[in-house]
C-alpha cells in the first residue's frame, strides 16, 4: 500500500506489529502523518500555510518511544534522523550548531536516494561496460592480427583486399565479439589482462576545517576546486575483472544524475523529513528570568526554536526549508516537568503524549508478539548452529516476571531489560552452540530460573550483572 493510502487506523495497525502497547502516542503519531498527506493534496497556495503539529512524548526510557517514530519513517519512507539534545551542550558556553540537524538528515537522505537510484541503473551500466570491455579485447586482437600482417607483408607486394574479404572479415568480427560477451558474462575473462582509460577525479589540497560552522565552508571551498579542475584520463592495464568495476562505476555516475538527487532529496527533506530529538527532559529546568537563561539548558533550547519554527538552512547541496519538517521531541522527565522548557520551546510542541511505564504484561507480550520479538530473533540466531530453540509459555513468564521484578528493584529501564536477562539466560548455549548442535532447547520455567534466581535475588551482584 503506498503511503498517501494510509489510514490513521492501518497505520496503528502497522505499527503494532513491533511495538506492544502505547495506543495514544500511536494515534498521535498516526494522525500527524496523515495530516502531512492530506496536506500535500492541497492547493500550493493553501498548502503553504499548514504547519505540521509537531509531538512531545512524556515517559520514561525503553517504552517505544524512538521505536514509534522510526518504524513510521521506514512506513512512510520518510528521511529521518535521531539525535540527542544533550549533544549540544558541552562545558561552558559553547554548543554544536544545531543546524547540523539538517544538514546530517539531508546527507543521509541524498545517500538513500543515490543508492536506490544506483541501483535502477545498474543493469544498463553493467552492459555498457561489459560492451566496452569487448571492444577493448577486440582492437587488442585487431592489433595483433595487424602487426602479424606487416611482418608478412615485409616479404612481398602488398595485395588490396577485395569486397569479399571485407565481407568475410565483418562477419568473423561480429562472430568474435558474440562469442566474447558470452564468455565475459559466464565470467571466464576475469584473469585476462588489458589496458582501459579510466577516469580520476581531481582531488583539491583543501583541509576541512573544524569546528562549528567551518565544515560547511571547507566542503564548499573542496567542491569550488573540483569543478574548476576537469577529471583526467588515464590508460591503467588490469584484469578484465578489475576493469569491470571501475568502468561499471564510470558508467553509473554518467547514467546518475547528482544534481537532480540533490534536489529531490531537498524536496523529500522539506516535505516528508521527521526529526526526533530525544531526552529534552536534560535540557529542562526551572527558568529565572532573573538571572538569565542557563547556557547548557535554555540556550540549546533557543538555539533549537529557529529551525522547529521554520527556517532556512544552507547547505552545500543548497538551501533547505524546515517549516514542514515534523519534529518530535521526547523525554522521560522524572527529575524535570514539561513546564520547565521555556515558553517558547513548549508552543513549539502543541502536542503532548504521556507514555506508559510497561508493567509485566507488557513485557510479556513484548517478547513473543512483535515480527521482530526478540525470542524469534534468538531462535533465528541458533538455527544458524543447528540448535532448535523452543520457548515454552512458562519460560516466557518467567523472563518477563525476572525483568520486571530487577526494573523495580533496580533502574527501570523498561523493555531493554529483555535483553540483559535475554542474554543471561541463553549466555552459555550462545558460547557453546557446537555441543548442542541437532539438539532441541526449551527454555522453560526451570531453565530461566536456574540462570537467574540467584542472580536476580542478591541485590550486589543484580546491579553488575542486570
Amino acid at each position: 500500500m503506498l503511503a498517501d493510502e494510509l489510514k490513521p487506523a492501518q497505520i496503528v495497525e502497522s505499527l503494532d506489529r513491533y511495538i506492544v502497547g502505547q495506543a495514544d502516542a500511536k494515534r498521535a503519531m498516526a494522525i500527524a502523518l496523515r495530516n502531512r498527506m492530506r496536506r500535500m493534496q492541497l492547493a500550493p497556495e493553501k498548502r503553504r500555510d499548514i504547519m505540521p503539529s509537531n509531538i512531545l512524548l512524556i515517559g520514561p526510557t525503553g517504552v517505544g518511544k524512538t521505536e514509534i517514530a522510526r518504524r513510521l519513517a521506514q512506513m512512510t519512507n520518510s528521511p529521518f534522523i535521531k539525535v540527542e539534545a544533550t549533544k549540544f551542550t558541552e562545558v561552558g558556553y559553547v554548543g554544536r550548531d544545531v543546524e547540523s540537524i539538517v544538514r546530517d538528515l539531508l546527507e543521509q537522505t541524498i545517500t538513500k536516494m543515490q543508492s536506490q537510484r544506483v541501483a535502477e541503473v545498474e543493469v544498463e551500466a553493467g552492459q555498457r561496460a561489459e560492451s566496452k570491455i569487448v571492444e577493448r579485447l577486440l582492437e587488442a586482437e585487431r592489433n595483433e592480427v595487424k602487426g602479424v600482417a606487416e611482418v608478412a607483408a615485409e616479404g612481398g607486394a602488398e595485395t588490396a583486399p577485395s569486397g569479399a574479404d571485407v565481407r568475410l572479415a565483418a562477419r568473423r568480427e561480429r562472430s568474435k565479439r558474440r562469442q566474447l560477451a558470452r564468455k565475459l558474462a559466464a565470467r571466464k575473462l576475469d584473469d585476462r589482462l588489458i589496458e582501459i582509460e579510466v577516469e580520476e577525479a581531481y582531488s583539491a589540497p583543501v583541509e576541512v576545517f573544524s569546528g562549528t560552522g567551518y565544515e560547511e565552508i571547507g566542503w564548499s571551498l573542496s567542491d569550488f576546486f573540483n569543478q574548476l579542475a576537469p577529471p583526467r584520463r588515464r590508460l591503467r592495464r588490469m584484469s578484465v575483472a578489475d576493469a569491470r568495476h571501475a568502468l561499471t562505476q564510470e558508467e553509473t555516475e554518467r547514467l546518475v544524475d547528482l544534481d537532480r538527487i540533490y534536489d529531490d532529496s531537498i524536496r523529500m527533506v522539506e516535505e516528508n523529513g521527521i526529526v526526533f530529538i530525544d531526552e529534552v527532559d536534560k535540557i529542562a529546568g526551572p527558568y529565572v528570568e532573573a538571572h538569565g537563561p542557563d547556557v547548557s539548558g535554555a540556550g540549546v533550547q533557543r538555539d533549537l526554536l529557529p529551525i522547529i519554527e521554520g527556517s532556512t538552512v544552507n547547505t552545500r547541496y543548497g538551501s533547505v526549508n524546515t517549516e514542514h519538517v515534523l519534529f518530535v521531541a521526547a523525554g522521560a522527565f522524572s527529575s524535570a516537568r514539561p513546564s520547565d522548557l521555556i515558553p517558547e520551546f513548549q508552543g513549539r510542541f502543541p502536542i503532548r503524549v504521556e507514555l506508559k511505564p510497561l508493567d509485566e504484561g507488557d513485557l510479556r507480550r513484548i517478547l513473543v508478539e512483535p515480527s521482530n520479538s526478540l525470542t524469534a530473533q534468538y531462535t533465528s540466531l541458533m538455527a544458524t548452529e543447528e540448535v532448535e530453540l523452543v520457548f515454552s509459555d512458562e519460560g516466557v513468564v518467567e523472563l518477563a516476571h525476572h525483568a520486571y521484578l530487577v526494573n523495580e528493584r533496580d533502574e527501570n529501564i523498561g523493555a531493554r531489560r529483555l535483553f540483559t536477562v535475554m542474554e543471561r539466560v541463553l549466555q552459555e548455549v550462545s558460547f557453546s552452540a557446537e555441543q548442542y548442535q541437532g539438539q532441541k532447547l526449551v527454555i522453560d520455567k526451570d531453565f530461566v530460573r536456574e540462570r537467574l534466581g540467584d542472580l536476580v535475588r542478591d541485590e550486589d551482584l543484580r546491579r553488575y550483572v542486570l
